[in-house]
């Protein structure tokens, strides 16, 4: 993007430095359509210049949790930037709709612009704003303390994510020994992560009540822009989920305890080859990740492994897991540069391809939002973002021999996906109907979060694993999803959107060609459109009833068996 409204020069440091742009917005007069489209224009750059500042501040500060002046610099935006822009923004928001010329704006996408903007007003409240500056920083504590989480094991210090590789192994002693370890490693925060959910639940249901809502769920609701959908369409979700979904996860767990020969099977034999094979490992390092990751995207289409290469050249991939980065994998868009960031915790295994495309899916998603005009078009809802990221993974699955070398191992990859892809939709709705308890029920104690947290897991975990002796692992399992410390209800668009992606990838399967167009299509749209029309563009439905989510699981099972 090439700065017409900001100085070139200009880099945000301080709110005293900031503040003249934000006073020129809301001085300037707008005495025309055109007028105030560019005022649109000037105020996006603004908001671009804002958001990478903030975004690389973030980056960096996960990239090394234990930087002091990282963390310091996160920090100094959350505390001393934000909550001065916060005020500003409300009024700026209403400066557009109380123009005379906000009906002229006919441009795709204005329409949903301004039916946003009409959110945040009306959510909008002046108190919140220390307490969102407050649950900031509360909320980057979780990665703080995982970041730190480490065990001693074959004489190496190593991340719990690397750890994981032993889950893997084929003697099942060590899998139960490094189970237990991590287990033991995760139990000495469990107080602590306890104490900061409930600060973080307290804080959140208090937004809610000054913004008028009965509880933070629905709150939230509104404040995601749920437009499309409704609190009743996820309740609605979690049964047809735990209908038809949870029987296939229970039917192949028996098929797994039975292939490994076990007459009890514990929580270390779920992630072991069924067949008593060693770990697939589709590439050696992270370079090979991202060579590998760019043949395979180009055999789908040249311009997805173009976006890739690129972000190698700009250094915007940081792949590997080491001790003090933060846990997990995101990409994040840059709205000024338009050139995303990845960051994940690889360490050489099939999960790790998994997540490689799938934030890449993200990251194609940012390349083809860049010629749209605003930022807020550039930002399209969790629905449609993850069904950017999940789609490839399915699509990508496809060409993934250029991970391995052998029929064998791609079947044994391919698999794997499909069993990612029904184990995946049962843990939403496990963690969204989770929120749901726990903000209708703000004031509960921690025994009550536990036996609510083993009930719904009653519904939708497998009935196969046995947690006989180590019950507590099960009731604070919930501690390990980010999402419900850092970014609370999103997750349930990662159902949806993976019913979507499902249906991508069959279409995907009939007519590569034309699946990939209609894709690129729906992606490029941004958030120009509702949901349904961009799932429609797509050559899909945003549908998640019952039948639906049944028809989708029974050609998920019929592919399983093809492989």
């Amino acid at each position: 993007m090439n700065r017409t409204f900001v100085k070139v020069d200009f880099t945000v440091t301080t709110w005293e430095l900031l503040k003249p742009y934000f006073t020129d917005l809301q001085q300037r007069e707008i005495n025309s359509v055109a007028e105030l489209e560019k005022w649109l224009i000037d105020y996006s750059e603004l908001t671009a210049v804002i958001s990478e500042n903030m975004a690389w501040r973030y980056v960096k500060m996960t990239c090394d949790t234990n930087n002091t002046t990282l963390r310091e610099a996160f920090n100094d935006f959350v505390q001393n930037i934000e909550p001065n822009t916060s005020p500003i923004a409300n009024d700026l928001n209403k400066k557009i709709i109380a123009s005379a010329f906000v009906n002229e704006l006919n441009k795709p996408g204005y329409n949903i612009y301004l039916r946003g903007i009409k959110n945040s007003i009306e959510l909008f409240r002046e108190e919140n704003i220390p307490l969102n500056t407050k649950l900031q920083e509360l909320e980057q504590q979780f990665g703080e303390i995982n970041g730190a989480q480490s065990i001693d094991y074959a004489g190496e210090k190593m991340t719990l994510q690397k750890a994981g590789i032993f889950l893997k192994d084929l003697n099942r002693t060590v899998r139960e020994d490094v189970y237990n370890k991590i287990q033991e490693r995760r139990a000495q925060d469990e107080t602590i992560l306890n104490g900061l959910y409930t600060e973080l639940i307290s804080l959140r249901h208090q937004i809610a009540l000054n913004a008028g809502f009965k509880n933070f769920r629905d709150y939230k609701h509104q404040a995601l822009a749920r437009f499309d959908y409704s609190v009743q369409d996820c309740l609605n979700f979690h049964e047809a989920v735990k209908l038809h979904a949870v029987p296939l996860i229970n039917e192949h767990d028996k098929k797994r305890k039975e292939k490994l020969k076990l007459e009890d099977y514990r929580p270390w034999d779920t992630s072991v080859e069924e067949d008593s094979l060693p770990p697939l490992k589709p590439f050696k390092n992270a370079q090979d990740l991202i060579d590998k990751t760019i043949l395979c995207f180009n055999k789908i289409d040249p311009f997805f492994g173009d976006c890739i290469n690129t972000m190698q050249k700009m250094n915007r991939l940081d792949l590997e897991s080491r001790i003090g980065k933060a846990p997990g994998g995101y990409q994040y868009p840059l709205y000024e540069t338009d050139v995303p960031f990845i960051f994940m915790n690889a360490v050489g295994l099939h999960r790790d391809l998994v997540t490689m495309v799938h934030e890449g899916g993200h990251a194609i998603h940012s390349f083809l939002n860049f010629n749209l005009e605003l930022v807020d078009f550039k930002s399209p809802p969790s629905e449609v973002a993850e069904l950017a990221s999940m789609s490839m993974e399915l699509m990508s699955m496809e060409h993934w021999d250029s991970f391995f070398d052998t029929e064998e191992e791609l079947k044994r990859a391919k698999k794997q996906q499909l069993e990612s892809v029904l184990d995946a939709l049962p843990w939403i709705a496990a963690i969204d109907k989770f929120q749901h308890w726990v903000y209708e029920n703000p004031t509960h104690n921690i025994t009550e979060r536990y036996d609510a947290w083993l009930k719904i897991m009653s519904d939708f975990g497998s009935n196969v694993i046995n947690y006989s002796g180590i019950e507590h692992n099960l009731k604070r399992r919930w501690q390990i999803q980010l999402h419900l410390f850092e970014v609370p209800f999103y997750y349930i668009e990662y159902g949806f959107a993976q019913l979507g992606a499902i249906a991508v990838w069959r279409n995907y399967k009939k007519n590569p060609k034309e699946a990939v167009e209609k894709y690129k299509k729906a992606l490029a749209l941004g958030y120009t459109q509702s949901i349904p029309k961009i799932y429609e563009a797509a050559g899909i439905k945003f549908d998640f009833s019952p039948d639906y989510i049944k028809e989708l699981m029974a050609f998920v099972k019929e592919e399983y068996a093809k492989i």
